[in-house]
């Protein structure tokens, strides 16, 4: 009885431990997430509300990339699969350093918002992204429902919106570009709570090893994903909500 007891006690110990660990890791995740999004508008806000910066990438009055444009609308992109492929290659203080410098590209490729949308039509949809964000994000975390069975079927559509917005910047077709926005903020959010509850089980799963150099590594891929997420859902319901200049 008193082995059963000290068992059981060791047990709870543990499993305290784990929550406490969690808790931290959690808000390592949304820490780190959060000042990339503060480096995302501060960039994005710098440059869209310059029109000698802007032009630098952008006509101004009509919006049309140039060359610079181009590269910068699809750098974040070529950046997030150079990411994948070195995390494992850098230290955690150099995978958050390359987390950041992604968020100051992603600012640059969607500086022209503060050019197309009023600003009050812009901070309006980013407190409606958030408080969506939150919901999702805190379902995600809380609910007893394994959703790792979205996965497959989430990265399918990301992959389908990739290929439809790249042909409809060629085609221009006001109906596929309706339908890719209400598919895309159906699909981000939906990745929302998918990656929120996938961060959870991943640390639980490891918590045993107690590896700081993943620990961190781990937070960091966990805030670039949940990141990824917000800014998407943010530009697709810009496209409902904001109010063009």
């Amino acid at each position: 009885m008193a082995n059963y007891q000290t068992v059981r006690t060791a047990a709870g110990a543990r499993t305290a431990e784990i929550d406490e660990g969690l808790r931290a890791h959690m808000n390592k995740v949304y820490g780190t997430m959060s000042v990339g999004l503060l480096v995302t508008a501060g960039v994005s806000w710098a440059i869209g509300s310059n029109d000698a910066l802007l032009s630098i990438f952008r006509d101004p009055a009509t919006l049309q990339p140039n060359i610079l444009g181009w590269i910068a609308m699809f750098l974040p992109l070529g950046m997030v699969f150079l990411f994948g492929g070195a995390i494992n290659r850098l230290s955690a203080a150099g995978a958050q350093t390359f987390f950041y410098a992604f968020a100051g590209a992603m600012g640059l490729s969607i500086a022209w918002i503060f050019k197309a949308f009023t600003d009050v039509s812009i901070a309006q949809t980013f407190l409606i992204t958030a408080i969506s964000f939150a919901g999702l994000s805190l379902w995600g975390y809380t609910t007893k429902k394994d959703i790792s069975g979205w996965g497959s079927f989430l990265i399918m559509g990301v992959i389908g919106l990739v290929v439809a917005m790249i042909v409809n910047i060629f085609l221009q077709s006001p109906a596929i570009y309706f339908a890719v926005s209400i598919l895309g903020v159906l699909i981000f959010a939906g990745l929302t709570a998918y990656d929120t509850q996938k961060i959870k089980n991943d640390y639980i799963q490891h918590a045993k090893s107690m590896d700081s150099e993943w620990l961190a590594k781990s937070a960091i891929m966990g805030a670039l994903n949940l990141y990824l997420d917000f800014i998407n859902l943010f530009m697709f319901l810009l496209q409902f909500l904001g109010n063009r200049e």
